[in-house]
């Protein structure tokens, strides 16, 4: 009891750093939101503009490669320049472009409007992150994380079911409440965000690496280009992007080894929770994204359900930002983070174990435990994921370790759903048809929460090891 008392003041969360939070964890929600609005809103859009099927995935992939593309430069970008100062000119940028898709006429100013919001979102969320983690310490820090981190995973799950809300108004709806939810935390960000004591200091003295920073860009950008459209390209042409992906990174390594102040310092790859921590991150967004877009086809294409019933069918997964703030850090203060991500994982993989029965006559009573199951995962999983990828880096490098696990969000999330769409076509050209198909899919979902498993189990093998010396 007496610990517990003491504990309590150092989590609390009020005043000047309060305000800060609700900024943040605002901006993690409209990322998330914004992300899953448009994927129930594409129809109505290509009913509206003259877009054609190729076209119309470039609203959704414009803004992967943004953001994809950018992230790790947006996190150093952070910290060299000033959280606070990227953050603002950041959404800044997001809240623009996100008017001007509000107001676009044809299909290239709503391609051009989500690519630079994906582009400010990889500057704004390492931004972000990293000013919560240098604003809060102690156990108040990991209160912080984990809070914010339910809020942005939840965010996907809500947009989800608002994209199909604001669609019957219309489609350009999904633009314009993420317009006034930006315009809203701009003006509170403003003011409450704190300056930095030494925000001028290290922009006289910071300097970007521009040819590291546009080699591994470039590099990112193709490589997720060349993940997102490898189930709907030919073999050769994959190949080649890959190669091409490739290279771009291995010259990045090159520039970086001579580059006086690189844009990562490989020294950062020693902290072993930081490797693992992206890995699980990878491993999980691939899997969700890829459960995700099976069970979606699964719903509305076997069974005949709207995409307002997919979205609500789906809600229950969102569950996640209610328990990650307010339960997720109890277990985490009791258990350690290590083993609470292990729980998360293994929560995962029942999900998309649980599912693998699939059948034409389901219920929704029957789909229930596993939505329940990958709602929780990411409650346990995700938030202290980023705790894990943050807590043992420098102050000066956490926008660098942000930008990393953004990447690893990124890069798992595209690679899982290449999986999944590959994987279907396969099936579909074989004589497996409908639900057939969906369970040999389901089967790259299960395999990335495996793999996941077993990397969160060795950190919590090794972390009794040395806890035994």
């Amino acid at each position: 009891m007496s610990v517990e008392t003491e504990t309590r003041p150092s989590t609390s969360i009020t005043g000047r750093s309060l305000a800060v939070l609700l900024v943040m964890c605002g901006a993690i929600f409209l990322e998330g939101i914004d992300v899953g609005m448009f994927n129930v809103a594409l129809p109505s859009i290509r009913a509206d503009l003259p877009m054609e099927t190729g076209e119309l995935q470039w609203i959704i992939s414009a803004y992967i490669l943004g953001y994809g593309g950018f992230v790790l430069l947006g996190g150093r970008a952070a910290d060299l320049f000033g959280r606070r100062r990227v953050f603002l000119i950041a959404l800044t940028v997001f809240l623009a472009f996100t008017g001007l898709g509000a107001l676009a006429t044809d299909p290239w100013m709503l391609i051009v409007a989500r690519a630079a919001t994906g582009v400010a979102a990889a500057f704004m969320a390492p931004a972000g992150l990293s000013i919560i983690t240098t604003t809060f310490t102690g156990a108040t820090r990991d209160r912080a994380v984990l809070i914010y981190s339910g809020v942005g995973a939840g965010g996907f799950s809500v947009g989800l079911v608002a994209g199909g809300l604001l669609t019957m108004f219309g489609w350009r709806w999904v633009f314009i409440a993420p317009l006034v939810i930006a315009a809203a935390l701009l003006a509170i960000a403003v003011p409450f965000i704190p300056r930095a004591a030494n925000a001028l200091a290290a922009l006289s003295r910071g300097r970007l690496d521009v040819l590291g920073g546009l080699t591994v860009t470039t590099a990112l950008v193709v490589l997720v280009a060349g993940i997102e459209g490898a189930p709907h390209r030919p073999l050769l042409t994959t190949v080649v992007t890959f190669a091409i992906g490739a290279l771009l990174l291995l010259a990045f390594v090159v520039v970086e080894r001579r580059a006086a102040q690189p844009l990562v310092r490989f020294g950062i790859f020693r902290h072993a929770n930081l490797v693992r921590a992206n890995l699980g991150a990878a491993l999980l967004a691939g899997g969700f994204l890829g459960f995700q877009f099976v069970v979606a086809l699964y719903l509305q294409e076997e069974l005949g359900w709207s995409v307002l019933e997919t979205s609500l069918a789906l809600l229950v997964s969102g569950i996640d930002v209610i328990i990650a703030p307010l339960f997720t850090p109890r277990l985490v203060a009791r258990f350690g983070t290590r083993r609470v991500i292990l729980g998360g994982l293994v929560l995962a993989a029942l999900a998309y174990a649980l599912f693998l029965p699939v059948a034409p006559d389901w219920t929704y009573a029957m789909m229930f435990p596993s939505f329940l199951a990958i709602g929780l995962a990411f409650a346990f999983a995700y938030g202290p994921l980023t705790i894990a990828a943050t807590e043992d880096v420098e102050d000066d490098e956490q926008g660098l370790a942000g930008g990393l696990l953004y990447t690893g969000f990124q890069f798992g999330g595209a690679i899982g759903l290449a999986v999944v769409s590959g994987l279907l076509v396969a099936l579909e050209s074989t004589e497996a048809e409908g639900v057939e198909a969906y369970r040999g899919a389901l089967f790259g979902p299960l395999v990335f929460a495996i793999a996941a498993v077993a990397i969160a189990a060795g950190g919590v093998l090794r972390r009794r090891a040395v806890s035994r010396v």
